[in-house]
């Protein structure tokens, strides 16, 4: 049955595509777009699928090459990284539909290298999730990396520079990363997770054990853009073009606080990280100062994809602090959050993709009741996202933090409850200003020639913005059944 078979072809259909996409660009440029979306729509359809029948079949364990682990590569896919590579998939999918119109208005001429970097993006990201194997998920998260810096390089003149800053950064994460693996190794002789669930329990010295773990967070953080470890994430996502921050914003960050959440709980277990050694505290602290912090400096910014950029820095330091909580609830939370922040920074980006398609501009000061007017739809979407960013039901971001304050209360840990609420009303003051500046204000700062003066973006840049802007009510509304019968599932052993 070709189903059985979903975790390799996820990643496989992605780099074949990528690999097909390019030389038959240069050939013939037109074709490239149907190539990538192809093979975009092929691992969203397996992803779906896989979701699927892990539901019904239980954890799936993927032999590559039919070699027994640990000697051989072995994929794992249970209900968590199911669900995680079906974000990633789905959302990819649905920028791709959106990028063909977006791409062909900020950088003419390089949809076909962009296109097939995408791919490899895509590919990276599934395979870290996939995989059973760390040094594996060393190989796709470089593929990954790579391929993120590419994105954000081919924006306006300073996005080389934030690409750069960038590339540092994520070398340095993917060094500590790779240099906690090889202690990892040498303490343990195997990179299988399961296997070194087995074997790390049994250590008596775990001197190198604690070392790794320390590095591979590091590095994983990292890549994460948790607090303070954010430093590249502002310009690139100011930088990249409108489609690349639609690919980055949503997913990348999130696949790293998937691996997170796979070192510590399923390689490293509960009890280890949380109550011998206590790294979960470490996190949740550092992931409730990035909460304040980003939404502080988005509340500073005048540009709308700064503003978000900072704003994904303390949306990040949410799911930070589910991890850290190191309970049901904060797990529930933190993988609720990864959803929902993919869907509703996702209609962000494409909101703001739509404003520069038609007025060119990013600038929150030169937004004025004329983008409604003439973007009516896309401003619908921004004030859907926008109020679930905020937390207010019955969007999908009310119940992520939701969980998260219970799971607070749950830990007889008060302060985070309040960090949760403050910075609700700070997200309510940098959302509002723009909600005001759409549906009040009547002073124009927009000089409307015709082109301008067209009804909304071209219907395969709205659907996929209102798509998302629809699911972050819907997976609001129904959350109950992804909490029931998906996340619940995926709850690690140990945590209570």
């Amino acid at each position: 049955m070709i189903f059985q078979h979903f975790p390799i072809v996820i990643p496989i259909s992605l780099l074949l595509g990528a690999m097909i996409s390019a030389p038959v660009g240069i050939w013939k440029r037109k074709l490239t777009y149907p190539i990538a979306l192809f093979a975009s729509f092929v691992a969203f359809f397996f992803s779906s699928a896989g979701l699927i029948y892990v539901l019904n079949t239980g954890t799936h364990h993927y032999y590559l090459g039919n070699w027994i682990p640990p000697i051989g590569i072995e994929y794992v896919v249970d209900p968590l990284s199911a669900f995680v590579v079906l974000i990633v998939n789905g959302i990819g999918f649905f920028v791709m539909i959106y990028s063909h119109r977006s791409l062909a208005k900020e950088i003419p001429g390089k949809e076909v290298p962009f296109h097939a970097v995408v791919l490899l993006f895509l590919a990276g990201l599934s395979g870290m999730v996939v995989t059973g194997d760390l040094f594996n998920l060393y190989v796709f998260l470089e593929i990954a990396s790579l391929s993120a810096y590419a994105l954000v390089s081919v924006g306006e003149k300073r996005a080389p520079v934030a690409a750069f800053r960038y590339l540092l950064l994520g070398t340095i994460g993917a060094s500590f990363y790779l240099l906690g693996l090889g202690f990892l190794y040498l303490d343990t002789g195997s990179l299988n997770m399961l296997d070194n669930a087995k074997i790390i329990p049994l250590l008596e010295e775990r001197g190198l054990i604690i070392i790794s773990l320390t590095l591979m967070l590091v590095g994983i953080g990292l890549k994460m853009a948790m607090f303070p470890m954010h430093l590249w994430l502002p310009d690139a996502y100011s930088y990249a073009p409108s489609v690349g921050s639609a690919y980055l914003a949503p997913i990348a960050t999130k696949v790293s606080a998937y691996v997170m959440i796979r070192i510590l709980f399923t390689v490293f277990h509960t009890e280890f990280v949380s109550e011998y050694y206590n790294f979960t505290d470490v996190i949740a602290w550092l992931s409730a100062v990035g909460i304040l912090w980003g939404s502080i400096m988005a509340i500073a910014q005048s540009d709308y994809k700064r503003m978000l950029a900072y704003s994904s820095v303390s949306q990040i330091g949410y799911i930070g602090l589910g991890i850290g909580l190191a309970n049901p609830l904060g797990f529930i939370g933190a993988v609720l959050h990864i959803l929902n922040h993919a869907l509703m920074k996702a209609t962000l980006f494409l909101v703001n993709g739509n404003i520069f398609y038609r007025f060119g501009i990013t600038s929150i000061p030169m937004f004025d009741e004329n983008l409604r007017k003439k973007l009516p739809y896309t401003s619908a979407a921004f004030t859907i996202a926008a109020l679930s960013m905020i937390g207010i039901p019955p969007t999908a971001g009310f119940f992520s933090k939701w969980y998260l304050v219970l799971a607070s209360v749950d830990k007889n840990n008060w302060i985070f409850v309040v960090v949760i609420g403050l910075s609700s009303l700070l997200n309510l003051i940098y959302f509002f200003r723009i909600i005001e500046k759409l549906y009040i204000t009547r002073k124009s700062n927009l000089t409307l020639d015709e082109e301008t003066k067209m009804n909304e973006v071209p219907i395969s840049m709205l659907v996929p913005t209102l798509l998302f802007a629809i699911l972050v009510i819907g997976f609001g509304v129904f959350n109950a059944y992804i909490v029931d019968y998906i996340i619940k599932l995926a709850i690690p052993d140990g945590m209570i």
